[in-house]
């Protein structure tokens, strides 16, 4: 779901100078709409028999077959290193968590405010990486991130409506989120794809199991959820493939706001198939931390062409 190992911004940077292909990068992002609402859909489905953490669990373990299989036919296990583990951690806490809560949340709450509420992750990196990365917090990003908050206040409207443990874990995994992508940029400057994935979805596979077993039992899934959780393994990673080959296709600024199509997608889903009402301040908070969202792409674009400017000058 939500949490990406694809490091954010260098896809753009290879697009630079290329032709940029928008049809065929709108249609790769079509296909990540696509798999994460299936994967909305499926974790709704097995939240009737199995817990977030063995959902967690059984969706590592199918990630580790398809890593393996991915990794052994581009032949890349040498390139696959155990350096970093420490970082490769804190980075798969942050995702396993945020992942968790993510699950609990989509069914507990609307699926509208669930998204709603995680798109607000870029935001919370706007506010985290000048403490950890040591990025400079524009006025513009500043901007961004307090008009994505008060679409928080929007959505979860305290003191007007009940705050329900389902919303704060829909708040909460964004922030889990922000610090997945906060790490992952860290570890793209000291580890390739293949091996971010694959200590991924094995120490999340572990996590799960621990956490699993944690009450002393691991429900075991039925024949009929296997295809639904074949489905969550194999959506998100084929999600973040979709993003990932957008962006070498297309600008940030141009392939982004096609995953923010998630949204209004979503809320027909739960409106057809779960008769979950779209409320005026959903739509009203939604707007305002896309909006946001938007506003951030646009100044991190002016910021990359104002670079590149200083550079052709020199």
């Amino acid at each position: 779901m939500s949490a990406s190992g694809t490091p954010s911004g260098s896809p753009a940077s290879a697009v630079g100078g290329a032709a940029t292909r928008p049809v065929l990068a709108a249609l790769w992002m079509m296909g990540s709409v696509a798999s994460f609402t299936s994967m909305a859909i499926a974790g709704r489905q097995v939240s009737f028999e199995l817990d977030t953490f063995e959902i967690m669990t059984y969706r590592s373990l199918i990630g580790i077959i398809v890593v393996a299989l991915v990794i052994s036919l581009r032949r890349q296990w040498t390139e696959v290193s155990a350096s970093h583990l420490p970082l490769h951690a804190a980075r798969n806490v942050a995702h396993f968590t945020g992942q968790n809560l993510w699950f609990y949340a989509i069914t507990t709450i609307p699926l509208a405010q669930v998204f709603s509420l995680e798109f607000t992750s870029p935001l919370w990196v706007l506010v985290l990486s000048p403490l950890i990365l040591g990025e400079r917090l524009t006025r513009a990003r500043a901007l961004a991130a307090l008009m994505g908050f008060a679409g928080i206040l929007l959505v979860a409207r305290p003191g007007a409506a009940p705050v329900t443990p389902g919303l704060l874990a829909a708040a909460a995994c964004a922030l889990g989120f922000a610090f997945t992508y906060i790490l992952t940029k860290k570890l793209t400057g000291l580890a390739d794809n293949a091996t971010i994935l694959w200590w991924m979805v094995v120490m999340q596979a572990v996590f799960g199991l621990v956490c699993g077993l944690a009450d002393g039992a691991m429900a075991l899934p039925s024949a009929a959820s296997w295809p639904w959780l074949a489905l969550i393994g194999c959506a998100g990673l084929f999600a973040h493939f979709c993003i990932a080959s957008a962006l070498r296709l297309a600008p940030a600024i141009f392939v982004m706001p096609f995953d923010f199509l998630r949204l209004p997608v979503i809320a027909l889903v739960g409106w057809a198939l779960y008769a979950e009402p779209i409320g005026p301040f959903v739509v009203a908070g939604a707007a305002l931390i896309l909006t946001g969202n938007v506003m951030n792409l646009r100044a991190q674009a002016r910021e990359r062409a104002g670079a590149g400017g200083a550079t052709v000058r020199r």
